[in-house]
């Protein structure tokens, strides 16, 4: 028994290794056609809109009501040492350095890793792809890099009006339910925000952009057939872009504030 649990731990070990192997090869792959032509303009354009322009709802809204709890937690916790003033500052650094990078990536990587998953799955399925490959088109090229480099260039994007959004969450807050006056908050905002603050949310941004654009490409290119494969894919693609948002964040984190 002990001898059979401990192939069993051996075997999931050596199959999640091998399948971070293969995502690994897939995203140097993917990298390398983003930089070679031929170029899709249009692929790329359609992409950017399905990315960045419709998930600038969900994305603010997420912002908006995070800012302003957190505005309500930090006064909570500041009022017991009467360190109210700090609300401000606290809840900018957070907003640019942490939440706002990180529950947006979140919220684009539910949204958009599925829908790339269940679109490539689905041209899988239907052979779609084996269409591309027989009229000499590159699947690589023409699916997976346009979504790639719109995934970098728009989530960044989309931090940064989260952030936005989610500072005026905190002001909303501030002054009307705590009674800031609201000049002098947000001269207490911008008085101790650092544009590295800004910068290290903004990278984190395009890391989790390509992060997701790879995890629903590569569980769609994977994606099982019929319809419980697709659905396995999606899945698959949410989950991954999800835990490895969360990875890269702790690890972008520590090389940006490790001192």
């Amino acid at each position: 028994m002990i001898a059979a649990a401990l192939a069993g731990l051996g075997r999931a070990a050596l199959g999640a290794l091998a399948g971070l192997g293969r995502g690994a090869l897939f995203a140097a792959r993917a990298t390398s056609h983003i930089v070679r032509p031929p170029f899709y303009p249009r692929e790329f354009g359609q992409a950017l809109l399905q990315i960045g322009w419709l998930s600038l709802p969900v994305v603010g809204l997420t912002a908006l009501f995070t800012g302003a709890a957190l505005a309500l937690q930090i006064y909570a916790g500041s009022s017991r040492f009467s360190a109210e003033s700090v609300v401000p500052t606290i809840t900018a650094i957070g907003m640019v350095r942490e939440l706002g990078p990180v529950l947006g990536g979140l919220m684009v990587a539910a949204r958009v890793a599925s829908s790339i998953a269940a679109e490539i799955g689905t041209m899988k399925v239907t052979e779609q792809i084996d269409a591309l490959v027989t009229l000499s088109t590159n699947p690589m090229k023409y699916l997976v890099a346009p979504r790639l480099l719109a995934a970098v260039v728009s989530v960044p994007a989309l931090v940064a009006v989260g952030d936005a959004i989610g500072i005026l969450g905190g002001w909303l807050v501030g002054t009307g339910r705590l009674g800031f006056n609201a000049a002098a908050y947000l001269d207490n905002t911008w008085a101790y925000l650092e544009p590295c603050d800004v910068g290290s949310g903004l990278v984190k941004g395009a890391v989790f952009g390509a992060v997701i654009a790879l995890a629903g490409c590569y569980a769609g290119m994977q994606s099982g057939r019929g319809a419980q494969g697709v659905g396995r894919a999606t899945k698959s693609a949410v989950v991954l872009a999800s835990i490895a948002i969360l990875g890269s964040n702790y690890l972008l984190t520590e090389a940006f504030f490790r001192s």
